[in-house]
C-alpha cells in the first residue's frame, strides 16, 4: 500500500494547484496525508478485520473526518443509516489497491474491487473504475508486461489508454471521475521509467493531483517492486500510529 500513500502524500500539496516546473519538490512543507490514504487503509483494515467495507469506511472516516473527502462522500459517512448515493467520482478507484493484494486470481479481484466501490459508488462508471484499477494493480504484481496490462485495461473496460504521456498532459483538465482519473492515471504508470518517476507524471499534469499519484502509484509499486526507502520513511513518519499499525498489519499478511 505505500505505493498509493506516497502517492497520496506528494500529491497532496500541489492538488489544483498545478506544479509550476518540472523538477519540483516531491515532499514540499505540508504534505500530508489525505481522504486517498485513510480510506486505502480502511479497506486493507476490512479485509485484514474480515468486516465489511461499508463498515470500515465509516469508521475510519469518522474517526479521520477532516482529511479531504469529497462533498458526496462526506455528506454519506455523517448519515445514521448511509446509503449508496451512485457516484462515478474517482473515489472507488483511489482506495481499491489493498483488494489486488489480498486476492490471487482476476475474477476474486473483481469480484472484491465491486464490493469496495458499491457503499457508496454503486454507479456502474464508480465500479468499473475500482475494477480496472484494482486489476491493474494484480497484473503488475503478477510480472505482466505493460502491453499486457494495457491491452487488458482496453478490452475488459472500453478506457482509451492510446495516447501518449505528452498527449495527456497536453489536453489534460482537472477531472475527478473515474472514466477521466483511471486512463489518465494507467497512461502515467505506462509511461514511467521508475516508480518515482510514475508518480512525478501523474502529479505534473495537474489538477486532481493526490488522486492521479495515488492510482498510479499503487500500480507503479506493484510493477516495479521497489520503493526508493526514503520515500517509505516519509511516508511512515507522516502517518500516525493507528494507520501505521493498520498498514503494517496488511503488509504482514499479504506482502
Amino acid at each position: 500500500m505505500y505505493g498509493a500513500i506516497i502517492g497520496d502524500i506528494a500529491g497532496s500539496t500541489y492538488e489544483f494547484k498545478n506544479a509550476v516546473k518540472a523538477d519540483f519538490d516531491l515532499f514540499p512543507g505540508g504534505s500530508t496525508f489525505t481522504d486517498d490514504t485513510v480510506l486505502t487503509i480502511a479497506i486493507a483494515d476490512a479485509i485484514v478485520s474480515g468486516r465489511n467495507y461499508k463498515e470500515s469506511l465509516i469508521e475510519f472516516a469518522r474517526k479521520y473526518p477532516n482529511a479531504g473527502y469529497g462533498m458526496g462522500f462526506m455528506n454519506w459517512f455523517h448519515r445514521a443509516d448511509p446509503e449508496p448515493y451512485n457516484s462515478f467520482g474517482n473515489g472507488s478507484a483511489m482506495r481499491v489497491s489493498p483488494v489486488a493484494y489480498a486476492f490471487n486470481t482476476i475474477e476474486e479481484v473483481l469480484e472484491e474491487a465491486k464490493k469496495t466501490a458499491e457503499p457508496t459508488h454503486n454507479h456502474p462508471e464508480g465500479i468499473k473504475g475500482a475494477q480496472a484499477t484494482a486489476a491493474a494493480v494484480l497484473l503488475a504484481r503478477t510480472g505482466k508486461s505493460r502491453k499486457e496490462i494495457k491491452e487488458f485495461v482496453e478490452e475488459t473496460f472500453g478506457y482509451d489508454i492510446s495516447g501518449t504521456y505528452e498527449e495527456l498532459r497536453a489536453r489534460h483538465k482537472p477531472n475527478v471521475i473515474c472514466q477521466y482519473t483511471v486512463p489518465a492515471s494507467i497512461i502515467c504508470f505506462l509511461s514511467s521509467g521508475s516508480f518515482e518517476d510514475a508518480i512525478r507524471r501523474a502529479i505534473w499534469i495537474g489538477g486532481d493531483s493526490d488522486t492521479l499519484a495515488c492510482i498510479t502509484g499503487s500500480i507503479a509499486e506493484a510493477y516495479y517492486k521497489e520503493i526508493p526507502p526514503y520515500m517509505v520513511k516519509i511516508a511512515e513518519e507522516k502517518l500516525d500510529d493507528y494507520l501505521l499499525d493498520r498498514v503494517h498489519r496488511f503488509r504482514e499478511l499479504y506482502f
